[in-house]
């Protein structure tokens, strides 16, 4: 089956819709945790006026080629998670590159980035860039083991890896959704969700109060800049696949936005009412809570 290349320019167009979105999401979510502790939080535009002023930064210090390279994975891992697979169901210009296989395609980019910094910030030799990355790994390989135990559960329940198939299979009404079909798997994916949004209480990572560690205080300048782009972008990418997976799809941006507003807001609500775990007790919450779950929802389906 030929490429069709007239996809490419409306790829582009999804990519600059949901990199806003997601600016737009990211001041949003901050809002509200300021909000619930009772100050006023960051302007809307915030995002845009940093990210615009590190773009703008060039810098002298040089770590080595793959140094450089860990902020360009983590940024093709969001842009391929996105481009991969439906954005709006049944759009010819908003179906992107997606294809039979997509679902599986999906899963290896949701970890590509992550693997990437990690190789990109071990070799600027910081003792902290390696605690970060170590700390980063372990907790990310451990919220999303869950998450691939409920993508098995769904591939086995609707018999497909497609995830145009999988949204199709939930058309005709709101209680053909997996969430009410297949609960058990959408629930151990929702726990999963909060792990993998680096959001509170498994925010150790990047937690501002604790040691200055990790790839946000190696990186700098546009490098830093691609970093906060994709820190936009895949939270609502990884967003898309939950919606599509999970509630239905979507059918056109109004009803887009409003699923990803929705499935957001979850891990929004629960960083502000719980306290920051440590990495191990992230780690047994996640192997005593979500994945017997996941494995419960492989058994009965």
């Amino acid at each position: 089956m030929s490429f069709d290349w007239m996809k490419i320019p409306y790829a582009f167009l999804t990519l600059f819709i949901v990199i806003n979105y997601g600016f737009l999401m990211g001041a949003l979510v901050q809002k509200i945790a300021a909000r619930v502790g009772r100050r006023h939080g960051i302007p809307i535009w915030q995002y845009y006026a940093d990210v615009i002023k590190n773009y703008g930064m060039r810098t002298s210090i040089t770590h080595g080629v793959m140094f450089y390279l860990g902020p360009v994975f983590r940024l093709s891992g969001g842009v391929g998670l996105l481009l991969f697979v439906p954005t709006i169901y049944g759009s010819y210009m908003f179906s992107n590159m997606s294809f039979a296989g997509d679902l599986i395609l999906a899963l290896y980019f949701i970890f590509f980035g992550t693997l990437g910094m990690a190789l990109g910030a071990g070799e600027s030799g910081h003792p902290h860039a390696a605690m970060g990355v170590s700390r980063g790994l372990s907790l990310v390989s451990t919220a999303e083991l869950p998450f691939a135990l409920a993508v098995f559960s769904v591939a086995l329940q609707y018999q497909s890896l497609s995830v145009t198939e999988i949204v199709a299979a939930q058309q005709g009404g709101v209680l053909n959704w997996t969430v009410f079909t297949n609960p058990l798997a959408v629930a151990a994916a929702m726990l999963s969700f909060l792990g993998s949004m680096m959001r509170p209480p498994f925010d150790l990572v990047i937690a501002p109060q604790e040691i200055p560690i990790g790839p946000p205080t190696e990186f700098h300048s546009s490098y830093l800049a691609m970093m906060q782009t994709n820190r936009a972008l895949f939270p609502v990418a990884k967003v898309v696949i939950y919606m599509n997976l999970f509630f239905g799809g979507a059918t056109d941006w109004p009803t887009f936005f409003l699923k990803v507003f929705l499935i957001y807001l979850w891990a929004a609500f629960v960083g502000v009412v719980f306290p920051r775990f440590r990495v191990e007790q992230a780690v047994r919450w996640f192997l005593i809570w979500a994945v017997p779950l996941g494995i419960l929802s492989i058994v009965l389906v």
